[in-house]
């Protein structure tokens, strides 16, 4: 089994509420809701710092250059969308 930590939490009582009555919702008891809540944010914030990497290694115009190998804007029969405007034909 994995090695588990404790930690004394202390809420404000409104926030207490809140968390006792969605975990009761949920089905899961505080100490699982919690633990979810913690995992999730911080799995916001790690692809939040991927995310900047990522940006920081981009080449301005890159994309275009991959767009332009791609072909054309011309619709091929049977591949439009419904209600959407028709794309010039050939």
């Amino acid at each position: 089994m994995a090695s588990v930590s404790n930690f004394a939490l202390r809420l404000p009582p409104s926030l207490m509420e809140d968390v006792k009555a969605l975990s009761a919702q949920d089905s899961v008891s505080i100490n699982q809701f919690v633990v979810q809540a913690v995992a999730e944010r911080v799995a916001m914030l790690r692809d939040r710092g991927y995310l900047a990497q990522r940006a920081a290694r981009a080449v301005p115009g890159a994309m275009s250059r991959v767009l332009e190998k791609a072909g054309s804007d011309i619709a091929i029969p049977g591949d439009e969308l419904p209600g959407e405007l028709p794309l010039r034909s050939s």
